[in-house]
């Protein structure tokens, strides 16, 4: 962690437990130290060590065990007091000896804004980034966010992608990054658990150089619109694809038209004519479902 560790408190007595030693009691708010879990946002935890992967905020005691299991580096511990003996406690053992701030939850609410969930933040380093083919390889189902904004929605897309069976999410310049401190949460850690990356955008980027990618190889690419020429998401013809990229466009806008032209199919969720659409991350996980190979089915 950059800065000095002199200005944010005294360390408490190192007590019996490895997690005792290395606890240091909040009493300076603006001490550096803390400035990625009050006053980084997440763009400046993005790019902290840049040109190297930077930092991102894994908030929970599901969501640090995940991506510790992951292999992601363990910077540095926020917690709430009443934790550190409870939900924290084998989270702190596994981590050697890194700062583990903590202070009561007012004092915690006050410093970052928000009240945490079940009292724990790990800042975490980021590891870099597989290629698009990496992730491609070996898949039969990956799906393709395009521009999508809404770190919750990110999130639980990938929670749903994890639970049924999408081997890979590739997303465009323009989307969310998955590991937002909101989408890590909401993803309930799944965002460790399934690979993903983002398009390059050298070379024509998204959709020209992304498609080419995916025919290489041999996707069939499936773009989620509501139009006329679409086929519904039932249609056996699909669900006997071998490899099918599932492509999902923006909150509000869906995909670009350069985008459906591109795909081999045009595919709609049939809904309630009074109902204008669905929300992305609930006609992600209709799709992932209806979508599945048909041999995968159960």
């Amino acid at each position: 962690m950059k800065g000095s560790r002199s200005r944010t408190a005294r360390r408490k007595g190192k007590g019996t437990e490895s997690s005792m030693s290395k606890r240091i009691q909040i009493t300076d708010f603006s001490a550096p130290e803390l400035d990625v879990y009050a006053r980084l946002s997440e763009n400046q935890l993005l790019h902290y060590y840049e040109p190297a992967p930077g930092i991102f905020i894994a908030e929970s005691a599901k969501v640090v065990e995940r991506a510790l299991d992951a292999g992601y580096e363990p910077l540095s511990f926020l917690v709430e007091t009443s934790h550190i003996a409870g939900d924290a406690r084998e989270l702190l053992d596994r981590c050697g000896d890194i700062p583990v701030y903590t202070a009561d939850l007012p004092v915690l609410t006050k410093l970052t804004g928000f009240p945490l969930t079940r009292g724990i933040l790990c800042a975490m380093r980021r590891k870099p980034l597989p290629d698009v083919r990496t992730v491609c390889e070996g898949a039969s189902r990956i799906a393709v966010l395009e521009k999508a904004m809404n770190p919750a929605n990110i999130g639980s897309i990938f929670r749903s992608a994890a639970a049924l069976g999408v081997d890979g999410i590739i997303l465009t310049a323009g989307s969310s990054d998955p590991l937002y401190r909101r989408a890590c949460r909401v993803s309930m850690g799944n965002v460790f658990q399934i690979p993903w990356t983002f398009f390059p955008e050298k070379n024509g980027g998204w959709p020209e150089e992304g498609m080419n990618i995916l025919k290489e190889y041999g996707f069939i690419t499936a773009a989620m619109a509501l139009r006329k020429d679409s086929v519904s998401v039932e249609d056996p013809v699909l669900k006997n694809v071998e490899k099918l990229a599932i492509v999902l466009g923006t909150e509000g806008d869906g995909l670009d038209g350069e985008t459906i032209e591109a795909c081999d199919y045009v595919v709609r969720i049939p809904i309630m004519e009074q109902t204008d659409s669905l929300n992305l991350a609930a006609a992600s996980s209709i799709a992932f479902w209806e979508l599945r190979r048909k041999k995968d089915r159960k």
